[in-house]
């Protein structure tokens, strides 16, 4: 056996997205890092070897994607690859060279694949000193020493070595009085689970399932217990076992019984189910995977336990460092072997049924404080075995929200060591800069805005060559934004209207000239004149999904005539700051229930303007799976898109929209400029761009682009009153682009000029930053 030390200032144990973005995080940060994965490939659940694509808040909420060192992995991987990604089985080798490209190119950054952490060493007083791991097929021995230790194994196999304290299984509802807590403590745990995927041959392929595969028969198992065979040519995360069995010691068990399970199921898609063998007869099985997805194991106890009440109330901490928007999933212990699936499933993914009301949360935001183990003073956590509840993992168990703690635990370690303060300290001490650290690396949080000192962007006046004006939409229109709206959702306007059968909210952004009228198209179908009423209500931002938001600036009735065919119903409503209109904001315009009535959706989206419907409980929800605009028209235009937008501090729309947009009729070029009164020496100029916000990663195409995103522009300077182009930048798709300059250049006034998107209409730019 050879043995080998090594010393670094970071070290990463775990290569999932966690772990991954943990490490990248802290070595562009200055510190040495080494990151340990005990797989050939990073990504964990989301790699090849399992294909779990990577959900997060965006699922549920527009404009939620997480941003950061994910998102760059995402974007990339998106416009790269040639392959089409699905939820489950579709993930191919471009992801997993997407991440080894980022960690080669890393700079601070070594890594060890193939590497399984065997023992760890204490110093007698609380900390670790190093970790060792066995190298598979290299008769290896590495001991990695370190100044900070983060745990991102999933399964805490560091902190459990460490002799931290940890919990298993579920909470009791006497503990913390949590809605999704069972009345007494269990040590069931979620199930691990294996996807496969499937290949169409163009011609009938037989399939003969081995004698050792479970047996299905009853079609109940399937259409009555929430198992829905949706797509048969990729895997279900229900093929889940956890219960009776351990998911960390019984892991081989587990995934040589879902091996069984599988192959029974694929059976029975091939040769028994009438409907789906006839669907699935050209298809071949492709591939099973055979290392099992893990959900849960240990949490760690930390500095805060986190329960369910925090993302269900959105609790507001000084330490926010991340966020969550999944919402409160919670499987069935036991999985396939239990008599229903989880439970939104078993109900059919419902959204108004008391469990989807109650489950539904975020975004919120995540403490610093779950990522710090509080048992060892140099280690930190990130992912699954952070610190909270049973229930509340259920939530902040998903991989993009995991990353996002990742790169947060990451960042905090750097910090720490740079500025020589105790990891247990720096809450206390350090949480507004690591949040202006995280914001300024492409961070999004949801209660923290840009105040960094550095950032002198945030003195100028900023003006541009034009800006768009909000008109709101219709059926008719044409999307102009180069195809911005989702991509399951293309030909919306052509599909048939849903019957106004909930309260369906449209946020509108307001500019400064008040709002005189506002205009909606509707159909009704019936033999009778038909009463809609409206409302239009302050809201606090996109995500305030309450019903009643304590305010109501105005109510009307409207009559709608029958056989009314998408008709425009006018409202003057003649509406300033005088009746409590606030400009920089929204409004939502509500329509009340009529199942008589259709509310059409336009033919677009409007950048910064989903919708909502109500749920139950006096809450809301996206409507839809885009968040759809829905038709309307405001007069006068508003001026929301205007060029001080990039320097509100946020980069997405939230209280506002935060984002300057060109007028789409105007051809490019167009600019935008920020001008001091005195010179400044500039060095960096950072620039945010639209896109990859509204939805979930595995609804973009292979080789995708965002239209939005600005894809050739220059940045130029004003010296001594004349322009000079100090950056230069063609072929651009990535969200977030920092222009270090060769040599610091003394300026009045900076402008960027976009030359081309990658496909809308309008230059659009979130933030500027100059430092």
């Amino acid at each position: 056996m050879k043995n080998v030390t090594e010393r670094y200032e970071v070290v990463v144990c775990g290569g999932g997205l966690a772990g991954f973005c943990a490490a990248v995080a802290a070595a562009r940060a200055g510190a040495t890092v080494c990151l340990i994965q005990d797989r050939p490939v990073f990504g964990g659940n989301s790699s090849s070897e399992i294909r779990v694509t990577p959900h997060g808040a965006a699922a549920f909420h527009n404009y939620a994607r997480e941003t950061g060192i994910i998102s760059e992995l995402l974007i990339e991987e998106r416009a790269i690859n040639h392959e089409k990604i699905r939820e489950n089985g579709w993930t191919n080798s471009v992801w997993d060279l997407t991440m080894y490209n980022m960690a080669v190119n890393t700079p601070n950054l070594s890594f060890h694949l193939n590497t399984s952490i065997v023992e760890v060493e204490m110093d007698g007083e609380g900390k670790l000193t190093s970790v060792s791991g066995r190298v598979a097929g290299a008769e290896t021995l590495l001991t990695i020493q370190g100044d900070l230790f983060i745990d991102c194994t999933g399964d805490a196999v560091v902190s459990d070595m460490a002799g931290c304290e940890w919990r298993w299984g579920s909470e009791g509802r006497d503990e913390f009085n949590e809605p999704h807590a069972p009345l007494e403590a269990s040590d069931a745990t979620m199930g691990n689970s294996i996807h496969f995927r499937a290949k169409d041959m163009g011609r009938p392929v037989p399939f003969s399932a081995p004698d050792w595969a479970v047996s299905y028969d009853d079609p109940d198992f399937f259409d009555k217990q929430g198992r829905m065979v949706y797509d048969i040519e990729a895997g279900y995360w229900w093929i889940e076992i956890g219960v009776p069995w351990n998911t960390v010691y019984d892991n081989e068990t587990i995934r040589h019984e879902l091996t069984r399970h599988t192959l029974g199921i694929w059976d029975w898609i091939k040769n028994k189910d009438p409907k789906l063998k006839e669907q699935a007869k050209n298809l071949a099985l492709d591939w099973i995977g055979q290392v099992p997805g893990k959900r849960e194991s240990r949490r760690v106890m930390g500095q805060y336990l986190m329960t369910e009440h925090d993302p269900v109330n959105r609790t507001v901490f000084p330490d926010e460092i991340a966020f969550g928007g999944w919402f409160i999933d919670l499987h069935t212990p036991g999985g396939l072997l239990a008599p229903t699936a989880e439970p939104a499933s078993a109900e059919g993914y419902t959204e108004t049924t008391d469990y989807a009301v109650k489950s539904y949360c975020g975004p919120y935001g995540i403490p610093l404080r779950i990522l710090i183990a509080k048992d060892v003073d140099n280690l930190l956590l990130a992912g699954r075995n952070v610190s909270v509840t049973h229930a509340a993992l259920g939530t902040v168990r998903v991989m993009a929200t995991t990353a996002l703690m990742g790169q947060a635990a990451g960042t905090a370690a750097a910090m720490a060591l740079q500025k020589g303060i105790p990891l247990k300290e720096l809450p206390d001490k350090a949480a507004k800069e690591l949040q202006q650290k995280l914001l300024r690396d492409g961070c999004f949080l949801p209660n923290v805005v840009n105040e960094d000192q550095g950032d002198f962007a945030r003195e100028a006046t900023v003006t541009a060559s034009s800006q768009e004006l909000l008109h709101g939409a219709g059926p008719e229109s044409v999307d102009h934004t180069g195809g911005l709206e989702s991509l399951w959702s293309r030909n919306n306007a052509e599909a048939p209207p849903e019957p106004l059968n909930h309260r369906r909210g449209q946020w509108i952004a307001v500019g400064s000239d008040g709002i005189a009228s506002l205009e909606v198209c509707l159909s009704n179908d019936s033999d009778t004149t038909q009463p809609i009423g409206l409302e239009l209500v302050p809201v606090d931002h996109i995500w305030d999904y309450r019903v009643n938001t304590g305010t109501v600036l105005v109510a009307h009735r409207l009559e709608v005539p029958p056989h009314s065919a998408k008709e425009w119903f006018r409202w003057e409503l003649n509406l300033g700051t005088e009746s409590g209109l606030k400009p920089g904001s929204y409004v939502r315009l509500d329509l009340l229930p009529n199942e008589n009535v259709q509310w059409h959706s336009a033919g677009t989206f409007v950048p910064g303007h989903p919708s909502a419907y109500e749920i139950g409980a006096g809450r809301m929800r996206r409507y839809s799976a885009d968040g759809s605009t829905m038709s309307y028209r405001i007069s006068p235009p508003q001026s929301c898109f205007e060029p001080a937008n990039v320097v509100s501090g946020v980069t997405r729309p939230h209280r506002y929209t935060n984002v300057w947009r060109s007028d789409g009729s105007q051809p490019l070029d167009q600019w935008l400029q920020l001008e001091w009164t005195e010179t400044r020496e500039l060095r960096e100029v950072h620039l945010t761009f639209p896109g990859h916000l509204r939805t979930e990663y595995h609804r973009y195409a292979p080789f995708y682009r965002d239209p939005q995103c600005p894809k050739d522009y220059v940045i130029e300077a004003r010296i001594n009153g004349n322009w000079q182009i100090i950056a230069i930048e063609k072929g651009n798709y990535q969200r977030l682009r920092i222009h270090q300059l060769q040599a610091p250049v003394v300026t009045d006034a900076v402008r960027i000029v976009v030359q081309a998107t990658n496909g809308d209409a309008s230059a659009s730019i979130y933030e500027v930053r100059c430092y």
